[in-house]
């Protein structure tokens, strides 16, 4: 008996849908190839080139900021644009950023390319915000409701693929070419995945491609962004962030009344869920680096284990929510994503760096496949724009504190101790999803 693909439709895919879903499978793949070179290795270099714990937690929490501060005013700049075009020109205008990488040697210190990007990631954040927001309200209008979660299991399929494939070679790249060339043909091979993804969200915005659903407020959809990482570690962080505001005008500003209501108690388990995790993010590189004395190939094959991990996991989430639903799947995907640090604290070389990969790598997976389907388990479908809203707050919160909390407390009691401090923060949070009804 033939064996089926578990990311195939029994289903055959409608006509009027075919060409959306191709440039959707070809944005993701492209922009793998983005994620897996220069996304992954922007920490690692500016470990390299001396940025301390501080530097690396602005450059986690810094989106976080700017994400805060514009969310609602790209939810209102979106009201009124065609979803298409806006998100095109939103990823046209972030995308660019990634060629200025490549100058980062030219015209830079070694420590003035630490605060070059910095200021680049600050700035870059802001059209990345309204890519964000755009995007997931360009998902919901060119996939219907049921085939969202086929659409989206292919996209993190598709994916892990690319970031095996890339993350070796730009190992092999860091290796064979000298300091800091190497990294210069790595940003360039990410910019190049960047300009090809943003070619096939203009095809996307196409009108002659899709019939334009009208604007309400309830078109949130679910998961189109697969949560993919700004670094490899990152790739630890959910990044479910269903960056979403309402279309509608009075939905712009989050009722409070939400706070009064049983949603209140979700937010702040996973606030602390979502805190733990970002407290580790600025020590991985350091831990990597400084202490472990890793090689970028060796980084890359972490890499690739971690994906060819967030692979399998993909292919076994279906079977696993439909027996243990969406909420428990969540908590044992964060009790994995909770080994990682444990295992990055324990390591003396190069082999629990790779198991911990995998723990990793399965623990992503799973949140990344459970968590947006169980919030929205938990949000009334009339007013689920206002819920989304403070649960994209309670995320950029938790961000910000954890980027810039993390290495305070390393400082005070050392990076490893530090790991392993937040790997025991990461179980207890999975505890908390899992005892929360």
């Amino acid at each position: 008996m033939p064996i089926r693909s578990p990311f195939r439709s029994a289903r055959p895919v409608p006509v009027e849908h075919r060409s959306n879903f191709i440039h959707l499978y070809f944005d993701i793949a492209w922009f793998g190839i983005l994620a897996a070179s220069t996304t992954s290795y922007t920490a690692i270099y500016a470990t390299r080139q001396g940025a301390n714990a501080l530097q690396l937690g602005l450059l986690s929490a810094s989106p976080a900021i700017v994400n805060l501060v514009f969310t609602l005013p790209s939810g209102r700049w979106l009201e009124g644009q065609e979803t298409g075009r806006a998100v095109f020109w939103a990823a046209l205008f972030h995308r660019c950023f990634y060629l200025l990488w490549l100058l980062l040697p030219v015209f830079f210190s070694p420590k003035g390319q630490v605060w070059a990007l910095l200021s680049l990631t600050i700035l870059m954040s802001i059209p990345g915000t309204f890519l964000a927001v755009g995007f997931n309200a360009l998902f919901a209008e060119v996939v219907p409701p049921d085939w969202r979660g086929h659409v989206a299991g292919i996209r993190n399929a598709l994916l892990s693929v690319v970031f095996i494939v890339i993350s070796v070679l730009c190992g092999q790249i860091l290796v064979r070419l000298p300091f800091p060339t190497g990294y210069q043909v790595v940003f360039a091979l990410g910019f190049a995945g960047a300009a090809m993804s943003t070619v096939h969200l203009w095809f996307l915005a196409s009108p002659a491609s899709r019939q334009k659903q009208p604007r309400t407020g309830r078109g949130l959809g679910d998961l189109a962004w697969p949560g993919f990482p700004r670094t490899v570690v990152e790739s630890l962080r959910p990044g479910i962030a269903l960056r979403f505001l309402a279309r509608r005008r009075k939905a712009l500003l989050p009722s409070t009344d939400i706070l009064k209501e049983p949603f209140a108690r979700l937010l702040v388990v996973f606030f602390a869920f979502y805190l733990a995790i970002y407290l580790a993010v600025p020590l991985f590189p350091i831990r990597w680096v400084n202490q472990l004395h890793l090689s970028d190939k060796e980084i890359g094959w972490g890499s690739a284990i971690f994906y060819v991990s967030v692979f399998v996991g993909s292919t076994q989430l279906e079977r696993l929510v439909r027996w243990l639903g969406n909420r428990r799947v969540t908590a044992l995907g964060a009790m994995f994503m909770g080994f990682y640090p444990a295992f990055m604290a324990f390591a003396q070389g190069l082999d629990l760096f790779l198991v911990g990969s995998i723990f990793g790598g399965v623990g992503w997976s799973l949140v990344g496949g459970a968590l947006t389907n169980y919030v929205l388990e938990k949000t009334p479908e009339d007013h689920r724009p206002g819920y989304l809203a403070w649960y994209n707050l309670t995320l950029n919160a938790a961000l910000l504190l954890g980027s810039l909390i993390g290495p305070v407390v390393a400082g005070w009691v050392g990076v490893t101790v530090a790991l392993f401090l937040f790997a025991c923060l990461r179980f207890l949070g999975a505890l908390f999803i899992w005892r929360f009804e």
